[in-house]
């Protein structure tokens, strides 16, 4: 998607130092994957304390492969 907008230079400046990024537009895709990827995260963090395991349920067997 095309689009035009105004950036904050001393924030990108900033950004640039964290990044590997050489130009606008990758440090653009790559802080909106991480904004994505950060959020995802959250939204599972909200399911704490929601989901009830069957009886017996022992995920530490399925961990090790038996």
């Amino acid at each position: 998607m095309r689009t035009n907008i105004v950036l904050d230079d001393n924030l990108v400046k900033e950004a640039f130092k964290y990044s590997e990024a050489k130009t606008k537009r990758e440090l653009i895709n790559q802080a909106l994957k991480e904004f994505v990827y950060n959020r995802g995260r959250r939204d599972l963090l909200d399911l704490e304390g929601k989901i009830e395991f069957a009886e017996g349920y022992d995920y530490k067997s399925l961990r090790e492969g038996k």
